[in-house]
């Protein structure tokens, strides 16, 4: 049997059924196939569900299941740990013509996708107390920080931090017309975004660059509310080191 043809068809309903796929008595098994391409396709999109739950809620269940179908058929899994399956998602809804109206639900989808990455990602141990204690009589601005493999930026023109609260459990719809940069961390078991002030997007850019303290500032801009971002940074346990 052709591997790439069956996998061909399995996500594909309009296609032929694979060469070689026969019954115990050597018959053609089409009603098998079907019942296996339907398992498949119904396990792919219960995985897009649970790993894109906002996205979801925003587009309704019937909807998204239906759009899964075409997303799945296009994009099918590249391994065999479906943890992540999905990367391709938020590019996909970004060039879906019937979800164009709905300017942000590619960032939000970017939003969910990196909650998820940060959730698998390596764990970390932070910078010690007294480490930051001697890095207080030193020039930080020369210094680089090392952030924890755990951490994800996303930048939007929407406020996504704020869709993806209002549809959390018992959250309240408030959205702001304004653009919003999610930081992600994942301080214990769970990651969580936090929504950085002005200037803070760029900020952590320059840091994820490997830019020192002062230029990563410089970058940022005024104003900038580097108290609340170093805040974020040390209360989410994501400084794990600093070189010189």
């Amino acid at each position: 049997m052709n591997q790439t043809l069956f996998a061909q068809a399995l996500l594909n309903p309009d296609a032929p059924l694979p060469p070689g796929l026969v019954d115990p008595e050597g018959r053609p098994a089409p009603k098998r196939f079907s019942v296996y391409r339907n398992t498949v396709a119904s396990s792919l999109t219960r995985v897009l569900e649970a790993g894109f739950p906002t996205v979801r809620a925003l587009v309704g269940d019937q909807f998204f299941a239906a759009m899964a179908l075409i997303f799945l058929r296009s994009h099918p899994p590249r391994s065999r740990m479906l943890m992540l399956y999905g990367q391709e998602f938020p590019a996909f809804l970004a060039g879906f013509p019937p979800v164009a109206h709905l300017g942000y639900l590619a960032d939000v989808a970017r939003l969910e996708l990196a909650l998820r990455e940060s959730y698998h990602a390596a764990d970390s141990a932070p910078l010690p107390e007294a480490e930051f204690q001697r890095l207080l009589g030193a020039d930080i601005a020369g210094l680089r920080l090392i952030l924890a493999p755990a951490l994800r930026l996303v930048r939007s023109a929407w406020p996504v931090v704020s869709i993806w609260e209002a549809h959390q459990p018992g959250g309240v719809p408030h959205l702001r017309a304004a653009a919003e940069a999610a930081l992600i961390l994942r301080p214990e078991f769970d990651p969580h975004p936090h929504r950085l002030p002005a200037g803070g997007a760029e900020f952590i850019s320059g840091l994820l660059a490997g830019q020192t303290l002062g230029e990563s500032l410089e970058l940022a801009g005024a104003p900038t509310d580097l108290a609340a971002v170093l805040g974020l940074l040390i209360s989410g346990r994501a400084i794990i080191g600093v070189s010189e």
